[in-house]
């Protein structure tokens, strides 16, 4: 089987769970599934939404649908993805890690919301992995853990965002309207991991000042570390979406083949 490619998303508000398959973010991803060049035996993903102290991976059959946000429309909480679960693929992922197994925790939005435009069918097994309370360094060791998977069929999925900061979220603001810090945030990062220059990464709370506006709490970021880790060494991302929300919210979504 050929390697699968790594998927970093950010996944933006959850109102574009909603929207149909003629809106761009939702025509990259599906494009992005599309073009894969095996059928993904499941998906492992990691999701800002599910931060543990020590790591945790679902183990259930049948892991079900969270609605872990509120202020939306009933619609928004009317959705369920039924994907199945991978309980043999759970045990694989806490071989490599470590992780304990947990058999009730269902998928929450940063992972189904994304999931649903990259396989609307809900028919390609899903195995979340929690995002642990570590440091750039430690996070990318565990994407390296993970990466031996991406032989066997399974492609990893990390949920987050590059520039996140709801503070200064502008929610009467039109998709496209960027304000200049969000943009520079986020050329910043995409030209660190264009160019290989992860030690810039890794210390980028010291070595770009406004990286804390980027991600003023940081575990949308953080995605990125255990994506980098899984990607093979040297291989830059391309950009499988470009797009904004809210002023400052990136929907930039990378891949590493």
């Amino acid at each position: 089987m050929t390697r699968l490619p790594v998927l970093f998303v950010s996944h933006g508000s959850p109102m574009l769970a909603l929207e149909g398959p003629a809106h761009p973010y939702v025509r990259d991803l599906a494009a992005f599934a599309r073009t894969l060049p095996d059928r993904p035996r499941a998906v492992l993903v990691l999701s800002a939404h599910w931060q543990t102290s020590d790591l945790r991976v679902t183990a259930a059959p049948r892991p079900g649908t969270l609605h872990d946000f509120y202020g939306f429309p009933p619609e928004l909480h009317a959705i369920d993805y039924p994907a199945p679960g991978d309980p043999g693929l759970a045990r694989e992922v806490a071989a490599l890690t470590g992780a304990a197994l947990d058999a009730d925790r269902p998928l929450d939005h940063g992972a189904w919301a994304v999931l649903r435009h990259l396989f609307p069918a809900a028919d390609v097994p899903v195995v979340q992995l929690s995002l642990p309370r570590r440091d750039p360094a430690g996070l990318v060791a565990l994407g390296a853990a993970l990466r031996p998977l991406r032989d066997a069929g399974i492609l990893i999925v990390a949920s987050g965002g590059l520039v996140h900061n709801l503070r200064l979220a502008d929610f009467a603001a039109p998709d496209g309207q960027v304000d200049p810090w969000a943009r520079e945030a986020e050329t910043w990062f995409v030209t660190r991991l264009e160019e290989g220059r992860t030690e810039d990464l890794l210390a980028h709370r010291d070595r770009w000042p406004r990286s804390a506006w980027a991600a003023p709490t940081t575990e949308h970021l953080d995605v990125l570390f255990p994506a980098l880790g899984a990607a093979t060494p040297g291989a830059a991302p391309r950009s499988v979406h470009e797009g904004w929300q809210l002023a400052n919210m990136s929907l930039r979504c990378l891949a590493w083949a």
